[in-house]
């Protein structure tokens, strides 16, 4: 079953700064608590490590559907192992120092074994989103270490 969820949170940073930091998915990790890890695998791939259930590690390939700079940021699960989602991260300029972040993402758990054990890997997918939001914002403003 399909779920899709928007978020937004204004940053205090130019969206020129707010946008290279997120189109760097290798920043994730500081601000995504889930995230392990994110490995640029080509101009528009990359790989992703996520903590799971029972301290397994989840592992995905995405691709990049689009990359308008300043503006927007779009993909989806490439190689398509269980997991299926996609999304875009929208950055709005409401002034030279603060930038709207809009996410909307949309995943697809597959059925039985697996599936059960992407739904515990997503449980409260909106309060995940809100949180790495947070964290963002704070990366972003430079109240979160950046290292």
């Amino acid at each position: 079953m399909a779920e899709r969820f928007t978020k937004s949170i204004m940053v205090q940073a130019a969206p020129a700064t707010v946008y290279s930091l997120w189109a760097n998915f290798e920043n994730f990790p500081h601000f995504m608590e889930n995230v392990k890890r994110v490995k640029n695998t080509a101009a528009e791939t990359s790989a992703w490590e996520v903590a799971g259930p029972l301290g397994m590690t989840v592992t995905w390939e995405a691709e990049t559907t689009r990359l308008d700079p300043n503006e927007r940021i779009a993909w989806n699960t490439k190689d398509n192992r269980g997991l299926t989602t996609s999304g875009e991260v929208r950055f709005k300029g409401l002034s030279d120092d603060q930038t709207e972040v809009t996410v909307t993402m949309q995943y697809d758990a597959p059925a039985g074994k697996l599936g059960e054990l992407v739904g515990n890997l997503l449980a409260d997918p909106e309060g995940r989103l809100e949180e790495d939001l947070q964290n963002f914002k704070a990366y972003a403003e430079g109240r979160r270490p950046m290292a």
